[in-house]
C-alpha cells in the first residue's frame, strides 16, 4: 500500500508530532539522556512557539502516560476550570447572550497545559525545568519558522488585531508581521519564562522545589497577577460582535492544578483502548469501538462506503450519548460503565440499519433520562459563523480542508515509558494577548451550554467538555501505541478509522495515517455558534467517484473534499521484540516522525 514517507522504525527511541521541530527538539531531549516525560515536555513548550496559532502557553493539554517503571498509566488533566464570576445568570441575563462566544475574554478558562507539563516533568520526569524550557525560550529569543499556514491565519486577523485586539498587533504584527521564508522571534515570551526560572530556582537547587516554585508563580504569583490586571482593565470586542469584561481573577488560577486520574478502558479485538474521562469527549471513540466490534469490519474494504457507513453511523450514536451524558464527573453522574458495557452496545447497535440516520438518537439508561440539545436549534446557527472573524476552534473547514487546529505528541523511550498529549488552547486567534507575557489564554468556555441541567452546562469551578482526546492502547495487556490528532470534533473520528485500520485491516501507523478518511458534521459543534450539519459525511477527494455515489445512495449528504485534507493523525508503538515504530501526517506539510 502506497505511504508518502516511511513508517519510521529503530529500537532507541521515536517521536511524532505536528510539527519536525518539536519532534526534533523531543529526539534531541532522548539523545541527550532524557526519557519520554523530559522529551514531551520540551517538545510541548517548544509547540507553543511553532504553533502559535493552534495552542498557547495559556491554552490547555490533555496528557495520557505510561510510566515503565510502575508499569502504570495515568491521565494528567490540563483542562482548566470556569472562573467563579462565569455563571449563566451573569452570561445570559446580565450580557443577555444565548451562547459564550468563541473569541475574546469572556470564555478564558483557568490556562492549564503549564502545570499539566509541570507535573508531568515532576512526577515522571528526570530534566529540571530549565533544561525543558531551554529549546522553547531559544526559538522565542532567536526565531522559529513561520509554516505558510500562521501567516495567513495572522492575515486573516490582521483587521482584528490592529483595530481591536492592539496587545496582539503589537507581538504578531510588528514590523509589519512575519513572513514566509523568514525566522519569528516572540522576545515577551522568552522573558516571561526566563522570570519564571528566576522564581523556580529562588527555591534552592532540588529539581522538585524549583518545578513547584515555578507552578506558584504560574498560578499565584506574577503570571497570574498580570492576567488578573488585565482581565478586570479591559473591554474586547469578541464574536458576539461586542465588547465584553473577562471575569477570570488570579483568585481564580490560585484554587485550581492539574490532576491526576485513571483513564478510561474498553478492549477491541485483543487490544484495550484507554482514553481521558467523561470531561472529554474521548469515551466517543471507547463507545464507538464497542459498536464497531459487533460488525465484521475485517471482511469490509477499509477504503469502501460499507465500511464508511457503518463507521459514520456509530460515530452519530456515539456523539449523540456524548451530548446527552458527558460532563465533569465532579459536578454530574455519568453512567460511563453503562455506556460502555457490550449490553448497552448491543442493544445500541440495532439502530444501524442500510441507511443514513437524520436523527440525534443518544440512548436510555435506567435513572439517566437526560436529553440531548436541539439539533434543528444547531443547524439554525449555522448562519452565525459569519458575524466575527477568529471565531471557534481553529479546525477543519466544512468540506475537510485543513486548516489551523491543534497539536499533538506521541514518545517512546527505551525504556518502553509513552506520553500521547494533544495540548491546545491559547490560539493567538482567540484572545488578545497579555502585554507583560506575551501570549494570549484560551476560549475553551465556548463549549458550555447556557443551561445548568445539561451535562455539559455552565458552572463555576466546572471543567468544559473538551474535545482534545489523546489516545493510547495496551496489546495482549502490555503497552503498545500512543496516538493521536488535532481536529475538534474529528479528533475521534479519525482516531477509530485509524485504529479499525490497524487491528481489522493489519495497516502500519503510516499506512493508516496516509490511506484517505472522511468525517461528519452530524451532532451540534463543540465550538461557537454550535451549530450542526445533519448527515453531511465529506469524503477524501482519493475516494472513487462510485464511493461517493454509494454513500448518497444510502441517504447520507456526503460531499467530496481535497485529496489530501482529512486529518493530522501520528502515533507510535512498540512491538514485543523491542522495536519501535512511527508515523506521522503529510496533509499541511509539517508533521514528521523521527527515531532510531
Amino acid at each position: 500500500m502506497f505511504t508518502t514517507r516511511p513508517e519510521i522504525a529503530g529500537s532507541f527511541g521515536v517521536v511524532a508530532s505536528t510539527h519536525w521541530i518539536a519532534s526534533q527538539v523531543g529526539m534531541s531531549v532522548l539523545e541527550r539522556g532524557g526519557n519520554a516525560f523530559d522529551a514531551a515536555a520540551a517538545a510541548g513548550f517548544t509547540l507553543q512557539v511553532a504553533e502559535p496559532h493552534l495552542n498557547g502557553p495559556g491554552g490547555d493539554a490533555p496528557i495520557i502516560v505510561h510510566d515503565a517503571k510502575s508499569g502504570a498509566q495515568h491521565v494528567i488533566c490540563g483542562q482548566g476550570v470556569a472562573p467563579a464570576a462565569l455563571t449563566v445568570a451573569h452570561v445570559k441575563g446580565e450580557l443577555g447572550l444565548d451562547l459564550i462566544p468563541g473569541t475574546g475574554l469572556l470564555p478564558a478558562m483557568v490556562p492549564g497545559a503549564f502545570d499539566a507539563w509541570a507535573l508531568m516533568l515532576r512526577d515522571h520526569g528526570t530534566w529540571s525545568l530549565r533544561e525543558v524550557l531551554s529549546y522553547a525560550i531559544g526559538y522565542a529569543r532567536r526565531g522559529i519558522h513561520y509554516v505558510p499556514r500562521i501567516i495567513a491565519t495572522l492575515n486573516g486577523v490582521r483587521p482584528l488585531f490592529e483595530a481591536e485586539w492592539t496587545t496582539s498587533a503589537a507581538i504578531w504584527l510588528r514590523d509589519g508581521g512575519p513572513r514566509e521564508g523568514k525566522l519569528w522571534a516572540n522576545p515577551t515570551l522568552a522573558e516571561t519564562w526566563e522570570r519564571l526560572l528566576r522564581e523556580a530556582e529562588s527555591a534552592g537547587r532540588d529539581r522538585i522545589a524549583q518545578i513547584d516554585a515555578a507552578r506558584s508563580a504560574w498560578y499565584g504569583g506574577f503570571v497570574a497577577e498580570a492576567i488578573d490586571r488585565f482581565f478586570r482593565s479591559n473591554e474586547i470586542l469578541d464574536a458576539s460582535g461586542r465588547r465584553h469584561r473577562g471575569v477570570l481573577t488570579g483568585d481564580d488560577m490560585a484554587k485550581w492544578r492539574a490532576s491526576v486520574e485513571a483513564p478510561l478502558r474498553r478492549d477491541y479485538r485483543g487490544t484495550t483502548l484507554l482514553k481521558c474521562g467523561v470531561w472529554s469527549q474521548g469515551p466517543t471513540m471507547l463507545q464507538t469501538m464497542a459498536l464497531l466490534e459487533g460488525f465484521d469490519i475485517g471482511g469490509m474494504d477499509p477504503l469502501g462506503e460499507q465500511f464508511i457507513h457503518t463507521v459514520v453511523e456509530c460515530l452519530k450514536l456515539a456523539f449523540a450519548d456524548r451530548e446527552a451524558y458527558y460532563g465533569d464527573p465532579n459536578f454530574v453522574d455519568v453512567p460511563i460503565q453503562a455506556l460502555l458495557s457490550a449490553e448497552y452496545a448491543a442493544e445500541r447497535r440495532k439502530l444501524i440499519g442500510d441507511t443514513a440516520s437524520m436523527e440525534l438518537r443518544p440512548g436510555s439508561i435506567a435513572g439517566f433520562e437526560r436529553s440531548a440539545p436541539d439539533l434543528q436549534a444547531a443547524v439554525d446557527r449555522k448562519e452565525m459563523r459569519t458575524r466575527a472573524p477568529g471565531v471557534g476552534e481553529p479546525t477543519v473547514a466544512r468540506l475537510g480542508v485543513s486548516g489551523a487546529d491543534t497539536c499533538h505528541i506521541d514518545i517512546i523511550d527505551s525504556q518502553g515509558n509513552m506520553v500521547s498529549a494533544t495540548p491546545s488552547g491559547g490560539w493567538l486567534q482567540s484572545s488578545p494577548a497579555i502585554p507583560e507575557l506575551g501570549f494570549c489564554l484560551g476560549t475553551r468556555g465556548q463549549m458550555f451550554w447556557l443551561d445548568e441541567s445539561l451535562p455539559n452546562g455552565l458552572k463555576p469551578g466546572k471543567r468544559p467538555r473538551t474535545t482534545l482526546s489523546p489516545a493510547m492502547a495496551l496489546k495482549d495487556g502490555r503497552p503498545w501505541m500512543s496516538f493521536g490528532t488535532p481536529g475538534g470534533e474529528q479528533q475521534d473520528q479519525w482516531q477509530p478509522i485509524m485504529f479499525a485500520r490497524m487491528v481489522d485491516h493489519a495497516m502500519t501507523i503510516q499506512q493508516a495515517i496516509d490511506a484517505p478518511s472522511f468525517h461528519t458534521e452530524h451532532w451540534p459543534s463543540s465550538f461557537w455558534p454550535r451549530d450542526a450539519s445533519p448527515g453531511r459525511v465529506v469524503i477524501e477527494g482519493r475516494f472513487p467517484a462510485e464511493v461517493l455515489d454509494a454513500l448518497n445512495a444510502r441517504g447520507h449528504l456526503a460531499e467530496m473534499g481535497g485529496e489530501w485534507s482529512e486529518g493530522r493523525l501520528s502515533g507510535a508503538r512498540q512491538e514485543a521484540d523491542g522495536q519501535l515504530f512511527a508515523g506521522a501526517n503529510p496533509r499541511g506539510m509539517q508533521g514528521y516522525a523521527v527515531g532510531r
